[in-house]
């Protein structure tokens, strides 16, 4: 580990100030960001067109930093989770699915989370640390390169709370969208919240087409309560006030993710009050199989519930889908993943 920061900390407007402190034309700050995320240059005298004092310049005051591999698996699906070591020692986990001529990355913004949704794996090893924007655009691209294939979509929706690092998430979004880095469409970059309201206000003033995801779960707030205490402070009607502005500023139609819990979130009431929550709210419902997490004490709802959901919101012109199970025999589905571990640790 060395004592110089990491170069890959920064945003683009942070490399682009970096080469006006240089005295470097404005140019340089895109060479060196294509590098970094289309090249996937792992030293400073790896970027061959920049001028040797330059490069000299850039190693005196940054590193390039890296993910190391400690392990990963791969599903009978195809899909396949990976164990990344950070500069510093810390781990986390990312999943790779691919799905015919389709890949989408799974990342982590933070190692650990301090949300405590009750079930999710994740937040029960706590919260480490938050991620820079290189170590998640990295994650992404290693996926990649592992796998043998491009990228077309990437979700934050691994380890951490992406809101709760707005900036470096961000930052991240934009390298991987950028025709610099691996130019993936901007609608095909999502990230997943618990729904936290000034990071949905603040996102909707984005001017990037990002898809917004939001971890429901329940409409009646006591039980969403129980489910997620991180955000017990954000009232369900708060929630849904925010989600409709999002709705109206962007034209985009957020993701609501709903994960079936037996005798939990499934019955008649919790319908009902997901129903009233949705109805004429611009937004899509991703039902979810509740995943098995040790030490939980969740059971996924019968199937014949899953069934009545479905048909309840699409008699409400609310509209739905069930997410497609991957990569669970390996631990790297929803709520799955935690670092320092791997399926069956």
């Amino acid at each position: 580990m060395t004592d110089r920061p990491d170069i890959k900390s920064l945003d683009r407007a942070g490399i682009e100030r970096l080469v006006a402190e240089l005295g470097e034309p404005a140019f340089r700050a895109r060479q060196i960001i294509r590098w970094l995320y289309g090249r996937g240059a792992a030293s400073f005298e790896d970027m061959s067109d920049l001028p040797a004092a330059l490069r000299a310049k850039l190693e005196s005051r940054y590193a390039v930093g890296s993910l190391a591999l400690e392990a990963s698996e791969t599903s009978s699906d195809g899909t396949r989770k990976y164990l990344w070591r950070l500069s510093d020692g810390v781990t986390v986990e990312s999943v790779g699915i691919p799905a015919g001529d389709r890949l989408t990355v799974c990342f982590s913004t933070q190692a650990g989370c301090a949300m405590g949704c009750t079930f999710c794996a994740t937040g029960r090893g706590g919260f480490v640390r938050n991620l820079t924007p290189g170590e998640m655009t990295d994650q992404v691209l290693r996926i990649s390169d592992d796998m043998g294939r491009r990228v077309s979509n990437a979700v934050a929706m691994g380890q951490g709370e992406p809101f709760a690092n707005y900036e470096a998430t961000l930052a991240a979004l934009r390298y991987l969208n950028s025709p610099d880095g691996p130019g993936i469409g901007a609608r095909h970059l999502t990230v997943s919240t618990c729904g936290i309201l000034t990071g949905i206000r603040r996102f909707s003033t984005e001017p990037e087409q990002f898809t917004l995801a939001v971890s429901l779960h329940s409409a009646i707030q006591r039980t969403r309560d129980t489910l997620m205490p991180g955000v017990r402070s954000y009232p369900l009607p708060q929630l849904r006030e925010a989600l409709s502005a999002y709705a109206t500023q962007t034209g985009r139609r957020p993701t609501l993710e709903y994960a079936l819990i037996a005798d939990v979130n499934d019955s008649d009431a919790a319908l009902s009050a997901l129903v009233t929550f949705c109805r004429g709210l611009l937004c899509h419902v991703n039902l979810i199989p509740v995943n098995p997490v040790k030490g939980s004490g969740f059971a996924r709802a019968a199937e014949s519930r899953t069934r009545v959901f479905m048909a309840a919101l699409a008699a409400a012109s609310i509209e739905s889908s069930l997410r497609a199970e991957r990569g669970t025999d390996i631990s790297a589905a929803c709520g799955q993943l935690r670092q320092k571990r791997l399926s069956g640790d």
